[in-house]
């Protein structure tokens, strides 16, 4: 029976560092055939059911109507399906204005044109201004100022 390796804490506790270090939310290294993952929350869990999770390939919410239970009358729409979705091209730390204190980039209700600035993302000390990806107004602004964000995580919704 072949022997199971120790589990190296240090080298858990070097990799926590390095996600407080470097703002990331996780980090996975495999070495000699054996992978260590850290992770951390920053932020509230976001429930992401995928229909593989459930039995039978039905959605949670599909599962509570099949069992009889009443769905609510309004259903908040996934920022992730809308249309107008900005979503964050990289991790790391969202800023809504050019300096701390200074007035925003873009707010709630204003008008914004195809490659204006709408927020900036700094990853690895280098700041990264996010365009408009078309012409319209913002309805939502998901995020807020120095909030880390994930690659794909919705920003801001334009209509």
């Amino acid at each position: 029976m072949p022997k199971t390796p120790a589990i190296d804490h240090d080298v858990i506790r070097d990799l926590a560092k390095l996600l407080d270090e470097t703002g990331l939310s996780e980090i996975e290294v495999q070495r000699a055939g054996m992978s260590i993952r850290v992770a951390r929350n920053l932020h509230a869990p976001q429930a992401r059911v995928r229909p593989a999770d459930v039995p039978g390939g039905v959605p949670a919410a599909g599962a509570a109507v099949a069992a009889g239970a009443a769905a609510p009358a309004t259903v908040p729409l996934d920022p992730t399906q809308h249309p107008g979705l900005v979503a964050s091209p990289m991790v790391g730390t969202a800023y809504l204005g050019p300096a701390p204190g200074a007035r925003p980039f873009v707010e709630i209700g204003g008008q914004v044109k195809t490659g204006e600035t709408l927020i900036v993302i700094e990853a690895m000390k280098t700041m990264n201004q996010i365009p408009a990806p078309r012409s319209g107004t913002v309805t939502q602004i998901l995020v807020e100022d120095g909030q880390p964000v994930e690659y794909g995580e919705p920003l801001m919704i334009i209509e």
